[in-house]
């Protein structure tokens, strides 16, 4: 029931866009950060710094705010590298790059023409690999893929998410604005998914908890839910900005 929630109010957010979209985005950033300083165990008066400072490109990054579209890229760096001086605190900076990044970029996504359809398939890239992992990797099982930090994920699993992502990201530009160049990248943006997985699964099996938090019921914390998303979104901004669309 969680995910079902958490999928309809995105992708209602996302096709109505707006200031409540970009809500939306800012809340997840801001509770990811929250999430990566109690991974890093980073006092709490480093955890309100960093949280205070994304607040400041989140905010340039507001629709009505009548500012170039780059003022929210330099205020993420300027604020990350004041923080990480202030605090002497890598990580603390570090994961506000990890929050910000990935919603700057959907931000930039949804700005594009037919950005609504992009921006979902983007997502849906995420989900249809983290499906097509889950279910190939209980039906086949087999060699681990990184068992020091996710024992659960085998190499049968990435390859039924790459291939579940291959048969989504093609599928949906029959009916979305999305370019047969970029749905050939599905396979290594379902690699990309699972390598941002295996990220936060070691960060917290460092930090010896399940679960990045206890905000969402069954689903652990926001982080949780967000973990793949963040490399695929950070590299599809890119790939738009890099002008091979």
């Amino acid at each position: 029931m969680t995910g079902i929630v958490l999928i309809v109010v995105a992708v209602g957010c996302l096709v109505y866009g707006g200031e409540p979209f970009w809500m939306l985005l800012s809340l997840a950033a801001l509770i990811m950060m929250a999430e990566w300083a109690g991974l890093i165990r980073a006092p709490r008066w480093q955890a309100w710094l960093a949280i205070g400072g994304l607040l400041l490109p989140v905010v340039l990054a507001e629709p009505h705010v009548d500012l170039p579209a780059k003022a929210a890229w330099y205020a993420l760096l300027a604020v990350t590298l004041v923080v990480g001086i202030a605090s002497r605190n890598l990580r603390l900076a570090a994961g506000m790059l990890y929050a910000g990044l990935p919603v700057l970029s959907l931000f930039y996504i949804h700005d594009q023409y037919d950005g609504i359809d992009l921006s979902f398939w983007s997502l849906a890239i995420v989900w249809a690999t983290d499906i097509g992992a889950y279910f190939s990797g209980r039906t086949f099982g087999g060699p681990k893929l990184a068992p020091i930090w996710s024992p659960n994920k085998t190499w049968s699993g990435l390859i039924g998410g790459m291939a579940c992502a291959t048969i989504v990201g093609f599928a949906l530009t029959t009916v979305l604005h999305v370019q047969l160049r970029l749905a050939a990248l599905s396979a290594l943006l379902a690699v990309a998914a699972q390598m941002g997985d295996l990220f936060e699964s070691q960060m917290k099996r460092r930090a010896g908890v399940k679960d990045s938090g206890k905000l969402l019921p069954g689903h652990g914390g926001v982080m949780d839910r967000l973990d793949g998303a963040v490399p695929v979104l950070c590299i599809v901004a890119l790939i738009v900005a890099s002008g091979l669309l």
